[in-house]
C-alpha cells in the first residue's frame, strides 16, 4: 500500500518586523480596503495602539471601530461586531489583541456574509460562503490566532466552549509587530508565553503530526524555552519580545495543520465555567498532560526534552521523556503559574461536571497520542488541585 499523503498548506500572508504596524494604511490598500472594522480589546484604546492604526490610514481609508470583546469572548461578541460591519458596509476586517479579539473578527467576517447566528456554525466546516478580507495584528506572544482556521468562544447560556473551524477563517494577510507586545504584563506574558508552547508541545505529540508541522513545533519550543523567563521578567527587551512572537507565530502554524491534544480540551471548562483564560488553563495543565501521555510517545517527548535543552544524548528515552516535564513544571515555578486549580477558584467538587464537558471537545481528545477516558480525565484535574 502507498504510504499516506501527506499535505501543508498555509494561507496566510506573513509580514513580521519592528515598527510594522506603521504601514497598516499601506497593508490595506494593497488589500483593497476602503471602509475597516478594527475589532480590538478593549485595552488597545488606553494603550494607544488603536491611534496607531487609525494614524496609519490613508485619506480614502475608513475605519470604524469595535471593543466589545470580552476576554475568552462570548458567541454575542462576534455577532455584535458583525452587525456593527454590515451597518457601516465594510470591505475589511482588522483584528487587534490577543486571541479574543483576533477570533472575533475572523468570525465577524464570515459572519457578515453568511445568515444566521455565530452557533449556527461552531463545529467544523458549517460555514458556507467566505468572508469578506482580514488582517490581523497580534498583540500577544501566545494564540497564533493570526495564522489559524479557528475562532473559540463560549455559549452564554450552557457556558461550552467550543470553536468555529472553516478554511474560511484563515486571515488574509497577518502583521506582527513586536514592538505592540512591549507593553504586556508579566501575567500576561506568561500565560500566553505558555500557550504558545503547549500548542508546540501539543502538535508534535498530535496524532495527526506531520514531518513539516514538527520542525516548526520544535523551533517554537526552542524558542520559548530560551526567551520566555526574560520575556516575563525583562519585558522591554526587544529582541526577546521578537523571539516570542515568532515562536507563537511558528505554534500557530504547526497548531493549524497537527492540531492539539488533551490539555487544549481539559482547558475548555475552566475558560467556560470560571472564566480562566486560555493560556493559563493550558499552562496549569499542560504538565499533566505531558506526564500521562509519555507512555504513547516517549520518543516525541524525548525529542521535546532535546529542544528545551535538557541532556538527551546517552539518556535512557523514558529519562529523557520525562526531563520535559520537568522542565515544564520548573519553567510555570519560574514565570509565577499558579501551582493549584484551588489557587484560581476552581471547586474540586466540579471535576465530574468539568470531564464531562472536555471530553465533548472531541477533536482534541481524538487527536490525543493516548486514549483519553473518563477516569483518566479526571485523574490528571485531581493532580492539577494536588499541586
Amino acid at each position: 500500500m502507498d504510504q499516506e499523503l501527506r499535505n501543508f498548506q498555509i494561507k496566510t500572508k506573513i509580514q513580521f518586523g519592528r515598527g510594522a504596524v506603521k504601514r497598516v494604511g499601506e497593508v490595506v490598500e494593497q488589500m483593497g480596503g476602503r471602509k475597516c472594522l478594527l475589532i480590538a480589546d478593549p485595552a488597545m484604546e488606553s494603550l494607544g495602539y488603536i491611534e496607531r492604526i487609525t494614524s496609519s490610514l490613508r485619506s480614502s481609508q475608513q475605519c470604524f471601530v469595535y471593543t466589545g470583546v470580552d476576554p475568552e469572548p462570548y458567541l454575542d461578541n462576534a455577532e455584535g461586531a458583525a452587525n456593527m460591519g454590515r451597518e457601516k458596509n465594510v470591505d475589511l476586517v482588522i483584528g487587534m489583541g490577543g486571541g479574543s479579539a483576533m477570533d472575533t473578527a475572523k468570525a465577524a467576517a464570515v459572519l457578515i456574509t453568511n445568515d444566521g447566528k455565530a452557533e449556527d456554525y461552531v463545529g467544523l466546516n458549517k460555514v458556507d460562503l467566505p468572508g469578506i478580507s482580514t488582517l490581523m495584528l497580534p498583540t500577544t506572544a501566545g494564540t497564533g490566532a493570526e495564522v489559524t482556521f479557528t475562532a473559540v468562544f463560549t455559549n452564554r447560556e450552557t457556558k461550552a466552549k467550543g470553536g468555529i473551524n472553516s478554511p474560511y477563517l484563515f486571515p488574509d494577510v497577518a502583521l506582527l509587530d513586536p514592538e505592540l507586545t512591549l507593553q504586556l504584563p508579566a501575567d500576561i506574558t506568561a500565560a500566553t508565553g505558555m500557550d504558545a508552547l503547549t500548542h508546540a508541545i501539543e502538535s508534535v505529540t498530535s496524532r495527526s503530526a506531520t514531518v513539516f508541522t514538527e520542525a516548526l513545533a520544535y523551533a517554537a519550543i526552542k524558542l520559548i524555552s530560551r526567551n520566555i523567563r526574560k520575556a516575563v521578567y525583562q519585558g522591554n527587551d526587544i529582541k526577546t519580545r521578537e523571539n516570542m512572537l515568532y515562536a507563537s507565530l511558528l505554534a500557530g502554524m504547526a497548531l493549524a495543520d497537527a492540531g492539539v491534544g488533551a490539555a487544549h480540551a481539559l482547558a475548555y471548562p475552566l475558560g467556560g465555567f470560571y472564566r480562566i483564560s486560555h493560556g493559563l488553563a493550558n499552562a496549569m495543565l499542560i504538565p499533566h498532560v505531558m506526564e500521562y501521555n509519555i507512555p504513547a510517545a516517549e520518543d516525541k517527548f524525548a525529542e521535546v526534552a532535546g529542544s528545551m535543552g535538557e541532556t538527551v544524548e546517552g539518556v535512557p528515552i523514558r529519562i529523557a521523556a520525562a526531563s520535559a516535564v520537568e522542565f515544564v513544571r520548573d519553567l510555570c515555578l519560574d514565570i509565577g503559574i499558579p501551582q493549584s486549580l484551588s489557587d484560581v477558584g476552581v471547586p474540586f467538587e466540579d471535576i465530574p461536571k468539568m470531564v464531562e464537558a472536555a471530553l465533548k471537545v472531541t477533536r482534541p481528545v481524538e487527536n490525543n497520542p493516548r486514549e483519553l477516558t473518563f477516569a483518566d480525565a479526571e485523574m490528571i484535574y485531581e493532580q492539577a488541585f494536588l499541586d
